[in-house]
């Protein structure tokens, strides 16, 4: 007898654990309500880096727009003294509106060049950063950063004011935009604008062919990949409560692609379980101290060679239904199918 499972109902209860039963049980743990913070926050930056990989680009530079973000929130609530809730959407809006207009000569580049040049924005915003001495304060930093203070309308409270060391406030802040960040990614995926990005990985000529407008499509996902680098940076500037030229490096760009190798690039949970596995698995290797970051390395180079296409790739089984996904067509038929739903 085969068992069914709705993924659905599945989706629902990791969401149900995710938001009561986890900080229910860890609520006054907060090393462990630490580590899901992180882990949250991560998984938001990811998203938009698996967004760029849907078009068939690799982005190394999305550690430019996170330390953007962060700066920007910083100096707003330091030097002009507003409210959080107002420096957030600020901090994702500046970071989205400079990658779009690094996107426009960026994107026309191909391959290797693309991949090189975006590994070249993050030591660029570091370098930035240290020198705008006047806004930034160069290598010292912006220290003492304000936490979120209350969100009101007229007398009412819609959030009340965070108190310092209280972990349980930040988790459901980030939470709750996590989720807000994938059911806009998923609606955006699974809409029309999502089938053309998808068209785009699979081939430029084909897509042009059909009409499409490539740099208009290709400008649109990279702009909210930087978006959602700035909202992260934002997060993690209030959470930390300082920010440096050097807070976020190369390396963390690569690991925001790693998370989305490891999750899976064929699935919009990949990033998040990426980002949520590696982040938890890194923490439980802590006791290893000198070793961890070797162990941690060569678990990662097994898992990559053992699932190719990432952990998510674990729960599809070779079967007849999936036959009709557009991903399983030939490329032809694929762009002739997306055609047909511009038409209607």
């Amino acid at each position: 007898m085969k068992i069914v499972i709705n993924k659905k109902i599945v989706i629902l209860i990791i969401g149900l654990i995710y938001i009561i039963g986890y900080p229910l049980i860890f609520r006054h743990n907060n090393y462990i309500l630490n580590i899901a913070i992180s882990a949250s926050i991560l998984s938001v930056i990811s998203l938009g880096v698996w967004l760029v990989f849907v078009i068939g680009r690799i982005n190394i530079g999305q550690g430019a727009f996170v330390l953007i973000g962060s700066y920007t929130t910083a100096i707003l609530l330091v030097k002009l003294n507003l409210s959080f809730w107002l420096c957030l959407p600020i901090s994702g809006f500046i970071a989205g509106l400079l990658g779009f207009l690094i996107g426009i000569p960026i994107l026309r580049l191909k391959g290797v060049y693309f991949d090189m040049l975006t590994l070249c924005l993050t030591e660029a915003a570091m370098l930035a950063m240290l020198n705008l001495d006047f806004l930034t304060q160069g290598a010292r930093g912006i220290m003492n950063i304000p936490i979120p203070g209350a969100l009101k309308i007229g007398s009412f409270t819609i959030i009340p004011a965070f108190k310092p060391g209280n972990y349980l406030s930040f988790y459901y802040l980030t939470a709750i935009i996590l989720i807000i960040t994938i059911l806009a990614i998923w609606r955006l995926y699974s809409s029309r604008i999502g089938w053309i990005l998808q068209t785009l990985r699979q081939s430029d000529t084909l897509a042009l062919s059909s009409g499409i407008n490539i740099a208009k499509y290709r400008l649109i996902s990279y702009t909210i990949c930087c978006f959602l680098g700035g909202i992260g940076g934002s997060l993690f500037a209030v959470y930390v409560q300082s920010v440096f030229p050097t807070s976020f490096k190369v390396i963390d760009s690569i690991y925001y692609m790693l998370y989305c190798f490891l999750g899976g690039l064929n699935y919009l949970m990949g990033p998040i379980l990426g980002a949520f596995l590696l982040t938890f698995s890194f923490e439980g290797l802590r006791f290893i101290q000198k070793y961890q970051e070797g162990i941690y390395a060569c678990l990662m180079i097994i898992f990559m060679i053992w699932l190719p296409n990432g952990l998510m790739s674990l729960k599809l089984k070779k079967r007849t239904t999936f036959k009709n996904q557009p991903y399983h067509r030939n490329i032809q038929a694929y762009v002739l199918e997306i055609v047909k739903k511009f038409k209607e």
